[in-house]
């Protein structure tokens, strides 16, 4: 007759999480019309065939040990995908990162990795803003760039999101730290390769906005809504997005990369010299288009 577990013991213990891995990605091209269920199985598959130790619950039915935070809407593009995973084995950052990325399919590309170590603040408490960037094909940027100063001298601007239980409030400008209109002739770093037209030719306007965590998020087709509000914006063809990175809001509205709290004890760890000031996100890696 089998033993009955002891009390407090699972009935189906895991090897225990040694370490834990944080992982920024990417999802380009046709992979951003994959929901994040599918995202997340994706690296489910993705794991298995690279090898990884990944650490498993406890139970009948173990899952792997990913955690993750703040996915993109289905139909929006990415830079700043993030998620954690827990080993029971220690691994190489850097091996971490070359391993998921050829198991992985094309447009969910793996771009850095670090060791999450004890006194780390977790991952979630890391983000409370996005930058996103939209681009609006078929609009004049002058046309853009008056709707945006619309928007910007509103103290609210309330857009109804249809949700399985009925539509819902979301005040777009309480979520808003900042808002441009973009000269299509300029070359900042979160606008790569720009022209004032699309592939065929057509005027082409784009935007970049830093967003708030709200309850609900405010995502880019909420900031469409509210410019459709106060301007009546109306967009030919849909917009394309793209979010460019999340973090932490510093005193200049810049985002702070949320893995480089984790590079910060690792340097101080390894040498002692430690980093100086957290960079931001667009200081320390542009972003692609």
């Amino acid at each position: 007759m089998a033993r009955a577990p002891e009390k407090g013991v699972a009935p189906n213990p895991a090897p225990p999480t040694v370490c834990r891995v944080r992982i920024r990605f990417a999802k380009r091209g046709r992979l951003r019309f994959s929901s994040h269920r599918d995202v997340a199985r994706a690296f489910e598959r993705a794991v298995r065939r690279a090898a990884l130790p990944v650490a498993h619950s406890h139970g009948f039915s173990p899952h792997p040990r990913l955690s993750w935070v703040g996915a993109a809407p289905t139909g929006t593009a990415s830079e700043a995908e993030y998620l954690e995973i827990g080993l029971t084995k220690w691994v190489e950052p850097a091996g971490v990162v070359a391993a998921l990325d050829a198991a992985l399919p094309v447009g969910l590309d793996v771009l850095d990795a670090v060791e999450s170590t004890p006194g780390t603040p977790a991952l979630a408490d890391l983000i409370d803003a996005t930058r996103w960037r939209i681009r609006l094909p078929g609009v004049e940027p002058s046309e853009l760039a008056a709707a945006v100063a619309a928007l910007l001298e509103r103290e609210s601007v309330v857009v109804q999101r249809a949700t399985k239980s009925g539509h819902r409030p979301v005040d777009v400008r309480a979520a808003l730290v900042s808002l441009a209109a973009r000269d299509p002739r300029s070359h900042d770093f979160d606008l790569p390769n720009t022209a004032s037209g699309d592939a065929t030719g057509q005027r082409c306007a784009t935007m970049t906005a830093v967003v708030r965590q709200t309850t609900p998020a405010v995502r880019p087709d909420d900031v469409l809504g509210a410019l459709l509000l106060v301007a009546d914006l109306r967009p030919p063809v849909p917009p394309m997005a793209v979010r460019l990175a999340q973090g932490l809001l510093d005193g200049q509205g810049c985002l702070v990369d949320p893995l480089a709290a984790s590079r910060v004890i690792t340097s101080v760890g390894s040498n002692g010299s430690g980093a100086q000031n957290a960079p931001s996100i667009g200081e320390q890696h542009g972003a692609a288009s």
